[in-house]
């Protein structure tokens, strides 16, 4: 998936251009004054990230916090 980074004040000021990239399957990182605050992802992997998750946590074998950093750094490419 490729990640573009946006600060807020750009995604407030070209949110339709944003949107276009998201619809076409990029990822947004928003950030405010160089920090991360937020990710705009396109809802297929939005679905597919939850869908594992519960599938861990019906397993019982789930560390929200472990998985969340695994499988963000592993699906999402993200970026610390």
């Amino acid at each position: 998936m490729l990640t573009a980074t946006a600060t807020a004040t750009e995604m407030q000021n070209n949110f339709g251009k944003y949107l276009s990239l998201i619809m076409e399957g990029q990822e947004i990182i928003v950030t405010k004054n160089g920090r991360e605050v937020g990710r705009f992802i396109p809802k297929a992997a939005a679905v597919s990230y939850l869908t594992d998750s519960l599938t861990g946590i019906l397993k019982g074998n789930y560390d929200l916090d472990e998985a969340k950093s695994e499988r963000l750094s592993e699906k999402y490419e993200a970026v610390d």
